[in-house]
């Protein structure tokens, strides 16, 4: 009777070790967890792969970047600044033959106003070159630099016009015509240009491309670098020129602190420069004999000759030091 007893007690053990091992491999199949296991597998497979492709596509779109922006930058780079170029940036209607019959009108007073002051012949040589060549330039690049300076002030404003014109629903074309029609000059033109340019059969990044290369600041460049971008590989525009748009405030907000904190330097500067003018006026004053010998004698003109020299070589190292570029 005891035999039985543990011969029953053995098989009711293995009955219960067999029962749980069928349930345990078993179990999975008939609750639906296997499936979902599958499910959960597949699932995560797809998803490493989205973004394995995602990778992909922000890696691509980097690449194209980056080869978009070294194109736009090696065009910058070979293209030479023409004296055309320079008059047409600082706003003039003139052709290069222009420019140098008023560069030789300018020589000529010059060189006249000189010879009547009874110079000699070295100080009327001195006189053309200043005539017919630095004051025509510095006054081309002083209309040139105002009216870069107008375009800046500007810009933002038309970026903004294109973003809420895009958010409406507007074509990136009929946002260029508003601007080209209803904002300020230089921006005004410069946009009516590149429309002009897309009716010729250029495309938008093309056109707008020709902005910057019009108007040499950086501002126009990223301009030109967004739109060409978006057309390649495509993206939120509007996003892209907000963020553009904040970037060109921030910028010129650096400007206004600079040239707040450096106002000091220049009035220091402005002062420091014009002293030895304001003294020897007044000591010409006072006692002109004593003056006249610096231009009457050879030691005197040498004398100023060298001291024009090294007024000119302060003024360049004052210059360089309370200047920034941003």
């Amino acid at each position: 009777m005891e035999i039985n007893t543990h011969t029953l007690m053995l098989i009711a053990l293995a009955m219960a070790a067999s029962g749980g091992f069928v349930h345990v491999l078993i179990s999975p199949y008939l609750s639906g967890e296997a499936k979902a296991q599958r499910r959960q597998s597949a699932i995560q497979a797809a998803s490493s792969k989205r973004s394995s492709e995602r990778i992909g596509d922000a890696a691509a779109r980097r690449k194209q970047v980056a080869e978009s922006l070294k194109e736009i930058e090696a065009r910058g780079k070979r293209k030479h600044l023409s004296l055309e170029a320079r008059i047409a940036q600082a706003g003039l209607a003139w052709s290069r033959t222009s420019f140098v019959a008023a560069s030789a009108l300018s020589a000529g007073l010059c060189t006249g106003l000189v010879w009547l002051a009874g110079g000699t012949l070295f100080i009327a040589m001195g006189a053309i070159a200043v005539g017919g060549v630095g004051i025509p330039l510095w006054t081309l690049n002083l209309l040139r630099k105002r009216r870069l300076a107008k375009f800046l002030n500007e810009f933002p404003n038309a970026i903004d016009v294109i973003i809420r014109g895009v958010k409406a629903g507007l074509p990136l074309g009929d946002c260029l015509r508003v601007i080209a029609n209803e904002s300020e000059e230089p921006v005004r033109s410069e946009f009516r240009q590149a429309i002009e340019a897309q009716a010729m059969g250029l495309s938008t990044s093309e056109a707008v491309e020709r902005i910057g290369e019009r108007v040499p600041v950086p501002e126009a460049r990223f301009f030109a670098i967004v739109i060409s971008i978006q057309q390649r590989a495509g993206g939120n525009l509007a996003e892209a020129l907000g963020n553009l748009s904040a970037v060109l405030r921030d910028r010129k907000k650096i400007k206004g602190k600079i040239k707040a904190m450096s106002s000091e330097s220049k009035a220091s500067a402005y002062i420091i420069g014009s002293l030895p003018f304001l003294v020897s006026g007044a000591v010409y004053l006072t006692s002109p004999k004593y003056m006249e010998l610096l231009w009457i004698t050879d030691t005197g003109k040498l004398v100023m000759g060298g001291c024009a020299v090294w007024m000119g070589i302060g003024v360049f190292v004052m210059k360089s030091m309370i200047n920034f570029d941003i």
